[in-house]
């Protein structure tokens, strides 16, 4: 069941109401975590419950709720459930049972502490592990920001969990996992558009993430396995979900993040997504200096929106000259602007039948330096596909106009296709977004390869050359003049005219004042 356009305003609205109610506690961006970790929450408590339910009325049971069940009786459960679902949730545990007590516990706050650590709990020892580890730790129920005191938390707490129980979210068992990853959806851009860089830095909007992902699955109708090695709340990661479908990435999805709380974000975006654990390899670290998929790459589906021009340790750490994801350059990308680190490192891990489509900060396509040596190695050795300059202000906290480079090995021809699609935008309430029409027409730009004026050029590798390895697209494609075109010829012809009738009035006149004159002086 998709989410319909009503179903979502329905939705909308109620993240709105639960914003409302809680506003002046928990503002802004930090909100995000206290509404996502509820509803993360209630998912794996519908989940679980709903897995346990079809199977008891398969086994002819009918009429059976795991929600209505002992907890001394659940537990016989408990090892088969952690093999087949990865978490074990006691039937008072659940959401339902927690969320219809919430309003006479006076001690909610350490009831909802003792939940989380006890699901957190059920996982140790076993294979989802790691992908439950320190979920919940963003949903902190003794923070301040909720209140003063217990009782004010407390009714806050409530608030929140009523809230979250009447979103409209449909049922497990309908597919209502599509509710659940829309809202999370809504809630991200809601506040990264709010939020500012803190907030917009690691969210990519949907319009972007649609177009990279159909950039790098041109052709195909599934791919092996997709990565982004500065995945952040994995909204990007998963756009491949939308367009595949589920069976359309074959051996699941790989990511790296630097910051733990968009780390656990990311996570729990994978599972209101319907990804389950043993889909997902999200890790936590520097992918540059600590990259964690060794054993998983090469990846056919690279997607990303790295960070521009961060720090990194570069030639400061002698190591980094010898891993084989930068030495083949043999040149680090400067310690202030890490960015073509980025590139190599998804080059090196790019399945030779695979697709890189990344976002790039301008300047990494004309900087000197290091960066042009490292411009020079993709060039001369094939690897670039494309470059597309994009609209201004598409990212939340940047109106920069930043790029896309499209990387490939393997490729048959040498030239790489430059595409303007600066103007390719429509005016949204805060920043421009790219509609469905500007999409696919640089798609269909990206796969026909022809020649548009003003708009497509495809440069030869001796034009890059000759332009010592310039990517920037303005230098391939010239941009429309949309000055007011002036005719020289027909102005001069207007000029004439005027001047002519200029003559005649001014003869005319003359013989006015001669008349007046030569009448004054009879």
């Amino acid at each position: 069941m998709a989410v319909g356009n009503n179903e979502r305003e329905e939705l909308h609205r109620a993240i709105w109401a639960i914003a409302d109610e809680m506003r002046g506690a928990v503002d802004g961006w930090d909100f995000k975590n206290y509404v996502l970790g509820a509803m993360f929450y209630r998912y794996i408590s519908e989940d679980l419950a709903a897995y346990i339910d079809q199977g008891e009325e398969e086994a002819g049971n009918t009429g059976f709720h795991y929600a209505e069940m002992a907890d001394a009786d659940a537990e016989e459960a408990r090892q088969d459930l952690i093999l087949t679902k990865g978490y074990f949730i006691l039937p008072s545990d659940l959401f339902v049972n927690v969320c219809a007590r919430a309003a006479d516990d006076e001690n909610l706050n350490e009831t909802l502490e003792g939940v989380f650590r006890r699901i957190e709990g059920s996982t140790a020892g076993s294979e989802s592990e790691t992908d439950f580890r320190g979920l919940f730790d963003d949903f902190n129920v003794n923070s301040n920001q909720l209140g003063g005191t217990v009782k004010l938390r407390n009714k806050r707490l409530v608030k929140l969990l009523e809230g979250v129980r009447d979103m409209q979210l449909g049922t497990i068992t309908d597919h209502g996992i599509d509710a659940f990853g829309d809202a999370y959806e809504y809630l991200m851009t809601m506040y990264a558009s709010s939020a500012g860089k803190s907030g917009g830095e690691f969210f990519t909007p949907s319009d972007v993430s649609i177009l990279l992902t159909r950039l790098g699955t041109v052709g195909k109708t599934s791919v092996n396995k997709v990565y982004d090695p500065a995945c952040g709340s994995g909204s990007l990661l998963l756009k491949s979900l939308d367009l595949l479908g589920m069976d359309g990435v074959k051996q699941g999805f790989f990511g790296q993040e630097i910051n733990v709380t968009t780390y656990n974000l990311c996570r729990i975006n994978m599972f209101l997504h319907g990804v389950g654990f043993d889909r997902f390899d999200i890790a936590l670290g520097d992918t540059l200096t600590d990259p964690k998929h060794w054993d998983d790459e090469p990846f056919e589906l690279i997607v990303s929106n790295p960070p521009y021009s961060i720090k990194w340790e570069g030639k400061d750490n002698p190591t980094l000259i010898n891993d084989p994801r930068f030495a083949p350059a043999g040149v680090l990308a400067p310690k202030s602007k890490a960015d073509l680190a980025f590139i190599l490192h998804c080059l090196s891990w790019l399945s030779p039948s695979g697709t890189a489509s990344i976002v790039c900060f301008p300047g990494v396509m004309y900087r000197g330096g290091a960066e042009k040596k490292i411009r020079k190695f993709l060039v001369d050795n094939n690897y670039i596909d494309a470059v597309i300059q994009l609209p201004a202000n598409l990212f939340f906290g940047t109106s920069i106009a930043t790029c896309i480079m499209v990387l490939k090995k393997n490729r048959q021809d040498t030239g790489i296709l430059m595409i303007d699609a600066s103007k390719e935008f429509v005016k949204a309430t805060n920043n421009n977004r790219l509609s469905d029409d500007n999409i696919a027409h640089i798609v269909d730009a990206f796969e026909k390869r022809e020649a548009v004026e003003h708009f497509a050029h495809t440069a030869s590798y001796d034009e890059v050359v000759e332009n010592e390895y310039n990517l920037s697209v303005s230098t391939y494609v010239e941009p429309e003049d949309t000055r007011e075109q002036i005719d020289i010829q027909a102005l001069n012809a207007e000029l004439k005219t005027l001047v002519a009738k200029e003559d005649e009035l001014r003869r005319a006149i003359d013989a006015i004042v001669a008349e007046i004159e030569g009448g004054g002086d009879e």
